[in-house]
């Protein structure tokens, strides 16, 4: 006989597996319906695959394949009065996908696309999908077709993270005049506390879709996403090296003249005059499709950015200098909007670094993103420059990016069109580094908040109650309306108990 959890994973309803039950393990719902006996949990601890600071202890993971088992399993923890969290790509470093001791619901047999509408530039695909797997299907889908189709953003820096958790949390990419991911999102289908499945949109469930896109999860369980796309073109990359006083209008003006995406990555050089000063600034304009992608374009190899990460925490000057040197010398080069937006990623890699660097397996970079008035942005950044020499900041990398204003989600952090800073510091991972790294978190985000800026939730747990809503002023309307539409905290994670209990203090 197939066990209860073969039976949920294969899709059967949860009267079926009630049926098939034996009897004397089959208990009643409060109308008389037969409902799953609980699994016997034996627990499974989880983390984060890029900080690895939020090892977390989870009763059970479970991985539907299908929205009825999925359905089966929700409302089996309804009937057990048992705290459900979601994840997907495992990417998420403040919490947001675990919580201690609930049924941890992986979504990654979610995946592939389901739909295409070639005429209105849309696709729908499962809420596990992961951004390489997306674009891949929807070139070869289109391989032969003129005026395709492509993504419009994606977050930078790693690949995989999953539809639906780019969704709860409301990415960003590179481009130049996009708001966040809610610009690009049709629809998408979320199962709710009660087990149900409800499409949302701007004119079905409006409310719902407002609050789970950049909801992290704590609405329900998005199980698959319907994307506005843009027509597929390719592009020219224009680097040079470019100091920060006056940043903010070179950004302007390559905006005037066309160009769609951009960044600036500043050098990281402590000690140096560069250091938050001078950065790679580079910027991609459209050119016609007819225009020839030469064989054999530059680019870093995995040995290389291993080469880069080890200088990095080593001998930043020489980091610099190398990232740059590549980055000019890849002037001209020509891609296309989407595939041009993936990014090498090493998971790990200080367990490969730690091979090189003594000590070094025993941390890793912590990231934040802070986000203050584009014409504060060169002040800003001389501010956090003086921290960094004043309290000894360990960091190893970030870049300069760009956000329209979102004015759609109930948790937007994009307020305003902002200047958007990344900032990844090396943290080791014992209590008193923890300590020190908390601190200085904190101060960067103060930076910005003097400055009238903000910054991402994403990231950490650090900030202070006071810094938490002046930076996200409508949090406490988002836990009362999290409340209304999930009364008994169905959907919990370790960031949503760290905030519900800060702002009841």
């Amino acid at each position: 006989m197939l066990t209860r959890r073969e039976l949920l994973t294969r899709g059967v309803s949860a009267g079926a597996v009630a049926a098939l039950l034996p009897s004397c393990l089959r208990a009643r719902r409060d109308d008389g319906a037969a409902v799953p006996q609980a699994l016997v949990e034996t627990g499974e601890w989880v983390n984060d695959v890029h900080s690895q600071l939020n090892r977390t202890h989870v009763l059970g993971v479970e991985q539907p394949t299908s929205l009825e088992a999925l359905q089966v399993l929700v409302r089996r923890a309804a009937h057990e009065r048992r705290a459900v969290s979601i994840c997907g790509g495992r990417h998420a470093m403040g919490g947001q996908q675990f919580g201690t001791d609930t049924l941890l619901i992986d979504l990654s047999s979610f995946h592939g696309v389901t739909d295409f509408d070639a005429e209105r530039g849309q696709v729908e695909a499962g809420a596990g999908t992961r951004w390489p797997e997306l674009i891949a299907d929807l070139i070869e889908r289109q391989r032969d077709r003129a005026g395709a189709w492509g993504i419009v953003q994606k977050q930078t820096g790693a690949d995989g993270l999953s539809l639906g958790g780019s969704l709860s949390a409301n990415v960003h990419g590179r481009g130049l005049v996009h708001r966040p991911l809610v610009q690009d999102v049709e629809a998408f289908t979320l199962v709710d506390a009660r087990g149900e499945a409800l499409r949302c949109s701007r004119s079905e469930n409006s409310e719902l879709f407002t609050l789970a896109i950049g909801g992290y999860g704590l609405f329900g369980v998005i199980t698959s996403v319907r994307l506005r796309l843009s027509p597929r073109r390719k592009l020219r990359r224009v680097v040079e090296i470019a100091d920060v006083k006056g940043l903010a209008d070179r950004f302007a003006d390559r905006i005037a003249h066309g160009f769609l995406y951009g960044d600036f990555q500043y050098s990281t050089d402590v000690g140096s005059e560069g250091l938050l000063r001078t950065g790679v600034f580079s910027c991609y304009e459209p050119v016609p499709d007819d225009t020839p992608i030469p064989e054999g374009q530059r680019s870093l190899s995995r040995s290389d950015w291993l080469d880069l990460l080890e200088l990095s925490h080593e001998n930043r000057a020489e980091a610099f200098r190398r990232y740059a040197a590549h980055y000019v010398s890849t002037s001209g080069q020509i891609g296309w909007t989407d595939s041009n937006q993936l990014a090498s990623y090493i998971a790990d890699y200080h367990r490969e670094l730690g091979a090189r660097i003594a000590g070094l397996e025993g941390g890793t970079e912590m990231i934040t993103e802070l986000y203050v008035p584009r014409a504060e942005l060169a002040g800003f950044l001389e501010a956090v420059r003086a921290d960094i020499e004043a309290y000894d900041m360990n960091l190893i990398y970030g870049t300069v990016r760009l956000i329209e204003r979102d004015d759609e989600t109930v948790l937007a952090w994009a307020r305003e069109s902002w200047a958007c800073v990344i900032f990844n510091l090396h943290t080791a991972h014992d209590a008193a580094a923890l300590v020190v790294a908390a601190e200085h978190f904190r101060r960067l985000i103060e930076r910005a908040r003097e400055r009238g800026g903000s910054y991402y939730l994403t990231y950490h747990r650090w900030a202070t109650r006071e810094q938490v809503l002046a930076c996200h002023p409508r949090l406490p309307e988002f836990l009362t309306l999290k409340l209304q539409y999930d009364p008994e905290e169905r959907f919990q994670s370790d960031w949503y108990r760290h905030h519900r209990a800060l702002l009841a203090g």
